[in-house]
């Protein structure tokens, strides 16, 4: 990479790159150096580093005052103007960088030349989001053991196009928003609230108290799915990748569901049965 002279410190972003003057930036940018080619998970904590130009475009779109830090490759340009003319006139940095560089950034190849650190959101409590819920048909989905970011970034996406209300995340579960669930979800991760329970039975109690039934989803000896009247107001519980969802849990539940299939495989994954799920809902 050849070198080039940087701007007088007067010029320069709070983070040590350059501080572009306008939506336009110089067909040259300044060579990236050391500072501000921070790794994954070397940010603050209360940061989230995004990748992918939906995920992004995402955040700009519903809380720009989030935006951090953004690093883009010099084809974006033209895609970014209206978000880095934000960045100029709020004085965030921004750097056009080297593709290779994007790839350490993202720790990933999937950046489509965009990434940023961005404020994270953290899960409402249930009593909050409750509180705050209009009255009239709602859909929520329990997340019960789910953990591949990829299923969780899926999962997004589907609740953001079937208008999902909120993902519910046990009391305990480690589950959040990753940069690489966040891609997947393809802006979806900034429709559909997270919440935290209490402990499943404060949960359960909470959400019958506000009208919700709650149904079990399980691979086999349910209800069929396409059968089954759907209450308006409908939490589906969804159970983890490998095992399914807990059976004490499911024993709780007010339906237990299945979705027919041919028996050529013994089951969907969790992220395409959730899909099918919601659009049943939603019908």
């Amino acid at each position: 990479m050849k070198k080039h002279q940087g701007p007088p410190a007067s010029e320069r972003s709070p983070w040590g790159a350059r501080e572009r003057t306008s939506a336009h930036p110089h067909p040259n940018p300044s060579p990236v150096k050391g500072e501000g080619l921070k790794g994954r998970g070397e940010g603050q904590k209360n940061e989230l580093r995004l990748y992918g130009f939906n995920a992004v475009r995402a955040v700009f779109e519903r809380r720009p005052q989030a935006i951090r830090k953004l690093w883009l490759a010099e084809s974006r340009i033209g895609d970014l103007k209206p978000l880095l003319a934000w960045c100029v006139k709020n004085r965030i940095g921004y750097r056009v960088v080297e593709e290779t560089d994007l790839d350490r950034l993202a720790a990933s190849s999937h950046h489509e030349g965009v990434v940023a650190d961005v404020l994270r959101v953290e899960p409402a409590p249930l009593s909050s989001w409750l509180r705050g819920l209009p009255d009239g048909p709602a859909l929520a989905i329990w997340l019960d053991g789910v953990g591949n970011p990829h299923n969780f970034g899926a999962i997004l996406r589907s609740a953001a196009h079937f208008g999902v209300a909120a993902i519910l995340l046990p009391e305990n579960s480690t589950l959040a928003l990753s940069g690489a669930a966040a891609r997947v979800a393809e802006g979806g991760a900034e429709s559909v609230p997270l919440v935290r329970l209490p402990a499943s039975r404060e949960a359960m109690a909470q959400l019958r108290g506000a009208d919700f039934a709650l149904a079990a989803t399980v691979v086999r000896g349910g209800s069929d799915l396409f059968a089954q009247r759907l209450p308006q107001r409908l939490v589906y519980v969804m159970g983890a990748e490998g095992d399914g969802m807990d059976a004490n849990l499911a024993a709780q539940c007010d339906l237990r569901l299945s979705i027919p299939g041919t028996g050529a495989v013994e089951s969907l994954n969790v992220a395409a049965a959730t899909a099918v799920f919601l659009a049943q809902w939603r019908r």
